[in-house]
């Protein structure tokens, strides 16, 4: 029989009952360090590891009860530590009533969830079960409170555990009753109907599945999550370009226009760079500079310069790159320089001060000079530049002093 060796963890401790105060910055950090240290244990006992792993999310809540989760950090945290610790506890071989008790102690924390904060282990429920049978079994337990709760007698009801039951009839194979409960909700609810389309993929109804997903669409709908799926519906069926032309947009948006870019350009290595890119560009009209950093990302300088004068553009951005391409594309460094300087006069920008003006002006300072322009020029142009206008008074100011006629100054100042 299958024991968890005894073994001194440091996360408990940290994570007692109301450990944390309202700041959220010390529970992330304590967070990762609990994850690091239950996945270097795992590498050298399994089991000893995924006991931890349950440990550790039947505390959560409780040590994190008065935390501020209003900005969201939190609980991103928490999901993403989740998402590490199904695996370790799903992937170890352990006898059946070892897996039941780790089922149990986990149903009791998602049910002592308060906040809440775990809710997200109910999608993994059948992942954790690992067998048919055990899913199997969780569904009967489960599915008559699912059921009520789902249907039309039950408004103003909330079960923990009805995602849990919706997971664990997909990985107990029983997909034309999880169809039928789904499509007899009370609530065309995304949360439930994403199961229905699972069941009909696994029922090899794919084109199906994509009707059901689409059919999903509604007034607070999570439009980006259908995407996803009906992108990957699609992925799967082997239809690249009516996956890329129907959704890869909507449908891997990041937290940066650059990571929207990078995410989109590693699932269809495909299609040219410059393509999505420009896809990409059309589908936000009036927001092209956004779109600044992919372009000199994907190595597209002359689509960037220009992105760069067409719309407004973060201008600690534009002077960075500015510094980076002085000797390699000075051209391309002048224009964005250039850029930098237009924009903060122009008003955009969080926070600029005449310190961020004296950086850009230092990087065009040092572009304009690779690529064959004297200071006299620059500070020729600069002044005809910023000369009119009540934008323009702030940068001007700061560059009074840099760019007066009579003085004979170095580039470096």
């Amino acid at each position: 029989m299958t024991r968890t060796t005894p073994h001194k963890w440091t996360f408990p401790a940290r994570f007692r009952r109301g450990a944390f105060g309202w700041k959220s910055a010390l529970p992330i950090q304590r967070l990762k360090e609990a994850v690091t240290e239950i996945r270097q244990v795992a590498r050298s006992e399994p089991v000893v590891a995924a006991d931890g792993a349950v440990s550790l999310l039947e505390k959560l809540s409780p040590a994190l009860e008065q935390v501020d989760s209003s900005s969201g950090a939190i609980g991103t945290a928490v999901n993403r530590a989740i998402e590490a610790l199904v695996p370790v506890i799903a992937g170890v071989d352990v006898p059946v009533p070892m897996r039941e008790r780790w089922l149990e102690r986990l149903f009791e924390a998602l049910q002592g969830d308060q906040m809440p904060y775990i809710e997200r282990l109910g999608d993994y429920w059948g992942e954790l079960c690992v067998t048919p049978a055990i899913a199997s079994a969780w569904v009967d337990r489960l599915l008559p409170i699912t059921a009520r709760v789902m249907g039309a007698e039950g408004l103003g009801e909330h079960f923990a555990g009805t995602i849990a039951c919706l997971s664990a009839l997909n990985a107990a194979r029983r997909h034309e009753e999880l169809l039928a409960l789904v499509n007899g909700a009370r609530l065309n609810w995304w949360a439930y109907r994403q199961y229905g389309v699972d069941a009909l993929i696994a029922l090899g109804r794919s084109a199906e599945a994509l009707r059901y997903a689409e059919a999903s669409r509604g007034l607070n709908a999570p439009a980006a999550a259908i995407a996803r799926k009906c992108e990957a519906i699609l992925l799967a069926s082997g239809m690249k370009d009516e996956a890329y032309r129907r959704y890869a947009i909507e449908a891997n948006q990041g937290q940066t226009h650059l990571a929207t870019f990078r995410a989109i350009a590693k699932k269809y290595p495909d299609r040219p760079a410059e393509g999505v890119l420009r896809d990409l560009i059309a589908s936000n009209p009036g927001a092209e500079g956004k779109w600044f950093a992919a372009a000199k990302d994907a190595g597209l300088l002359d689509l960037a310069a220009s992105l760069a004068m067409r719309s407004p553009t973060d201008p600690r951005t534009l002077t960075r790159a500015a510094r980076d391409f002085v000797s390699q594309a000075p051209a391309f460094a002048v224009t964005c320089g250039t850029a930098a300087l237009h924009w903060i006069a122009a008003g955009f920008g969080y926070d600029i001060t005449g310190s961020d003006v004296l950086d850009a002006y230092g990087a065009l300072a040092d572009a304009t000079l690779a690529s064959g322009m004297t200071r006299d020029e620059l500070n020729r142009r600069l002044r005809d530049q910023f000369a009119v206008g009540p934008g323009y008074s702030f940068v001007a100011s700061v560059l009074a002093h840099h760019v007066a006629p009579d003085r004979q100054k170095s580039v470096q100042d």
